[in-house]
């Protein structure tokens, strides 16, 4: 429990760098980048799955590569329903769900 607890508060200072560090993408407070963590949890356990199984043909056409694209929608997404979260473009969105994935890397081990 502890440790799920420390994971969303690392995720939520993850967004917080990742909004000064990104432009295009805003986070007006700590609590606005803790709700993005909880939307962006929800929209990865029940709406990620399904698109992954409608773009599978062109995920294997392009060797994978679209999972980039999908995951970069999917935080446009979070950025259109999250308050206090938004993204600009699909380039701010893309580059955010690149350092997103990478400093999630890390925050598992914890």
């Amino acid at each position: 429990m502890l440790g799920a607890i420390l994971r969303w508060l690392a995720y939520s200072l993850a967004i917080v760098f990742i909004a000064w560090a990104v432009p295009g993408i805003g986070v007006e407070s700590f609590f606005a980048a803790m709700i993005v963590c909880l939307i962006m949890a929800l929209i990865n356990a029940f709406v990620k799955p399904v698109l992954q199984f409608i773009s599978l043909p062109i995920n294997f056409l392009t060797l994978g590569l679209f999972s980039f694209v999908l995951n970069a929608l999917l935080f446009m997404l979070a950025g259109a329903i999250a308050p206090g979260f938004s993204v600009s473009g699909f380039l701010s969105a893309l580059i955010g769900s690149l350092l997103l994935s990478l400093f999630s890397l890390g925050i598992e081990r914890i």
